[in-house]
């Protein structure tokens, strides 16, 4: 049974549109013969039990992330398909450290660059999900990965992550200088920096602020690089190449309307923008994004296997999950239930003392979200009680005769009382 990999749809000429999924993509060109695996565009991260995408699909055995998914080839093959076994111990510190600035910093760029610009988002990066998502995915899912981005760059310490508010923003500085033109200037505070205001000028007035995030991502990378012909070695790839070269390559080859990442790569770090495209044409070559989808598309260097065709079923359990996910109490259980079966996964990479920590933390916050409802619950009934013994709410019991009430039944009229009267007022 061959292995079956679970990613992104392609996009921008490349075989996803996400960088972890690109990365092991290349990890796989690199280490794993080609008749031991086959490529799966699903672009539903349901389609794994970790509800994540890239997931390895070995029978009934579910692996996602780059990082597990290369420990689990490891493993699968006794070391075989291991891109790293060739590192010294100073070479693996420098593997997992730099693995880990990739993934912290440079996922940071590229969700200013591909989802929080708006001129971006709605330019390439939305009708690129339109492609190679099914109904109701396409409306679903990028709006979601979009706030997920925004909730991603929050650590930049900046106050404002929506650029489609640029235009109201100024309806309300025009609103608010009517006002504090009455205010002496040395009492008015000058606003805090945003990103919308950082991303939504000229690039000419954007480039000086964003040459800080850039340079301390490109330039360390750019000295590792040196002369070599990869990162850590002039011989040997290694999986710190392929998580390098899925994030790299979304920061230089998509044509973007505002394309201040890729210019920055190629000012700041020449010899790494050389370095990406040659790794991104060994390992990816040229994707035609609507062959991909078709059974007898183009020939390709890649192993592609069309998706499965999405049901009925699967489209009804779609639009349940997201009504579950909207709503705010069932919200908060599900993603509790989530965070307990993640950490109890064997793939999660966590010790036993911390998936039990991990799960104990998610009971409690179940517990406590219990508790809030039940006080909400008696917090009404007690309000609902006291409007009765304040009188505000009457009940009173009338009908006909004992005779008549017990032939035809006793009526029953709630009355209002004051509550009633100021009400009927309205």
């Amino acid at each position: 049974m061959v292995l079956e990999l679970h990613v992104w749809g392609p996009a921008f000429s490349l075989p996803s549109i996400e960088a972890q999924s690109l990365a092991t993509i290349a990890y796989f060109v690199l280490a794993v013969p080609k008749d031991e695996w086959v490529l799966v565009p699903s672009s539903d991260p349901s389609v794994s039990p970790t509800n994540e995408l890239p997931a390895l699909r070995d029978g009934t055995t579910w692996v996602s992330r780059f990082r597990n998914i290369v420990d689990y080839l490891r493993q699968y093959s006794d070391g075989e398909w291991d891109l790293d076994g060739w590192l010294t111990g100073l070479e693996k510190a420098d593997n997992i450290a730099f693995a880990s600035f990739i993934e912290s910093r440079g996922q940071t760029l590229l969700d200013l660059s591909l989802y929080v610009s708006s001129q971006n988002y709605y330019g390439s990066t939305s009708p690129a999900y339109g492609t190679i998502l099914t109904w109701p995915n396409m409306w679903i899912l990028p709006p979601k990965l979009r706030d997920g981005a925004k909730t991603r760059t929050e650590h930049l310490g900046l106050s404002s992550l929506d650029l489609d508010a640029i235009e109201e923003q100024r309806n309300r500085d025009q609103s608010s200088a009517t006002a504090t033109a009455k205010i002496p200037k040395s009492l008015i505070k000058r606003p805090r920096d945003t990103v919308s205001s950082l991303l939504g000028r000229t690039p000419q007035q954007n480039q000086f602020k964003l040459e800080a995030l850039t340079a301390e991502f490109f330039e360390p990378f750019e000295e590792l690089l040196g002369n070599k012909s990869y990162l850590l070695s002039d011989e040997h790839p290694s999986s710190l190449d392929c998580l390098a070269i899925g994030y790299l390559s979304l920061a230089l080859v998509p044509e973007l309307p505002y394309p201040w990442l890729r210019e920055s790569l190629q000012a700041k770090a020449p010899r790494l923008a050389e370095y990406t495209e040659r790794m991104r044409r060994r390992c990816f070559g040229m994707v035609d994004v609507s062959s991909v989808f078709e059974p007898n598309g183009a020939v390709s260097s890649l192993p592609w296997r069309v998706p499965e065709r999405v049901t009925v079923g699967k489209i009804g359990s779609t639009l349940i999950n997201t009504l579950a996910d909207s709503t705010p109490i069932v919200k908060e259980l599900r993603a509790n239930d989530r965070l307990r079966d993640a950490a109890k996964a064997p793939e999660s990479g966590f010790t036993p003392e911390e998936s039990k920590a991990i799960s104990e933390v998610s009971q409690a916050q179940k517990r406590d979200v219990y508790v809030t409802i039940a006080t909400v619950a008696a917090g009404i009934t007690a309000f609902v009680g006291y409007l009765f013994h304040v009188g505000l709410i009457q009940v009173s019991l009338g009908g006909g005769s004992e005779l008549e009430g017990e032939d035809e039944g006793e009526e029953v009229d709630f009355e209002m009382g004051a509550l009633g009267d100021a009400l009927s007022g309205l």
